[in-house]
């Protein structure tokens, strides 16, 4: 079923990991098994297991997707518009 086990290494902030490690004991799971719940997780549901996904800034991940394309449309002019400063990006991406 499983078949073959492989090591997967990341890297991370160690105020994050502490923090997770702290709420995984507290529900009974270590770092290692949360994160197998994590990506069996994905493969189920055939999508990101999780609902509304907020980054560091309070995005959420659809919009920081946005901001991304249009960051990369207006790097390669396919909106043709042109921009003075970041200021002048974020005031347009905002109004959209």
């Amino acid at each position: 079923m499983a078949g073959k086990t492989t090591t997967l290494q990341i890297r991370i902030d160690e105020k994050t990991k502490r923090e997770a490690k702290k709420i995984f004991e507290q529900t009974g799971l270590d770092m290692s098994s949360a994160i197998k719940l994590f990506l069996k997780q994905t493969i189920n549901l055939k999508t990101f297991p999780i609902g509304e996904l907020r980054d560091e800034n309070g995005f959420s991940l659809q919009y920081v997707l946005q901001l991304k394309k249009e960051i990369e449309d207006v790097t390669t002019n396919k909106n043709k518009k042109r921009f003075a400063n970041g200021k002048e990006v974020v005031d347009y991406l905002v109004k959209k």
